[in-house]
């Protein structure tokens, strides 16, 4: 297999991965498929990832996180 077919295949894996965590997240239900919403959702993130809140944000979604993955 070509180096660049190894590349796709990882990044595939990847990103269904990530729309996974959408999905367990229950977003794509609490929104109604509204891809919209999502990605202002995602936005928003972003923009607290960027403040001078980032630290505070990273450290509220990580526990929160580890919390879910431990009770699933």
């Amino acid at each position: 297999m070509r180096t660049w077919q190894v590349e796709r295949r990882r990044r595939t894996r990847h990103l269904i991965e990530l729309g996974g965590l959408v999905v367990k997240a229950g977003i794509v239900d609490l929104t109604g498929d509204d891809r919209a919403m999502i990605y202002g959702a995602l936005l928003w993130m972003a923009d607290k990832l960027r403040s001078e809140e980032r630290d505070k944000a990273l450290a509220l979604w990580v526990a929160k996180g580890k919390q879910a993955f431990e009770d699933n």
